[in-house]
């Protein structure tokens, strides 16, 4: 015979569920990270590249960072994008969604190398015109559309090269939890463990 839920474990079930929703309703800046590799395109590349990126995103600012480092390319930079929204999560191809023909600033010809630029996401020039026509022609809408995929492991970030124009090395974008998250998620624990214990 199973032991009702006793009243302080509901409510500290209850609290841990309404922190972690109003964690995820706030739009406090996202960061998102992921590892540039050609076996990461679709369809995947035989390139020995490496590299890094971290994508910070913050709605309520309007900015979006980017951050990367790359090495060991076989071809030379042509551009670098982030691209959204893929029909299916962390694979498939989807058009560019930031700023064309590359990342303002990006460094071009090269085979290595590091980038690092922030964009006010109010600027049409920020988005790519396809991906804003495709979004309600406003960057309001690009917006919400980039948020949306970014937290649905739908967009992606990659460089393109001569050797490889549909891109050389690439890395599926995902969200590294908020330090609220996981303090909600640690505090719940005992609860679960709580309950568990007693229902048995």
């Amino acid at each position: 015979m199973k032991t009702p839920i006793r009243t302080p474990i509901k409510i500290g079930l209850a609290f841990c569920a309404l922190m972690l929703a109003a964690t995820a309703a706030s739009a406090a800046p996202v960061t998102y990270t992921g590892t540039l590799s050609g076996a990461s395109e679709s369809p995947p590349v035989p390139s020995p590249a490496t590299g890094s990126t971290i994508v910070v995103f913050d709605m309520d600012a309007h900015m979006l960072t980017v951050n990367m480092t790359f090495s060991g390319l076989l071809g030379t930079t042509t551009a670098a994008h982030i691209h959204c929204c893929t029909a299916v999560p962390n694979t498939g191809n989807a058009g560019v969604a930031s700023e064309t023909p590359t990342f303002n600033g990006f460094p071009l010809g090269v085979s290595s190398g590091s980038y690092s630029m922030s964009y006010d996401t109010t600027l049409a020039s920020s988005w790519s015109p396809t991906f804003l026509a495709n979004n309600g022609g406003t960057t309001a809408g690009a917006e919400a559309a980039l948020g949306a995929g970014l937290a649905s492991g739908s967009a992606y970030l990659n460089i393109h090269t001569n050797l490889y124009s549909a891109g050389e090395i690439r890395a599926n974008l995902a969200p590294i939890p908020e330090p609220g998250t996981w303090a909600m998620l640690l505090l719940g624990i005992p609860a679960v463990l709580g309950l568990r214990r007693r229902q048995q």
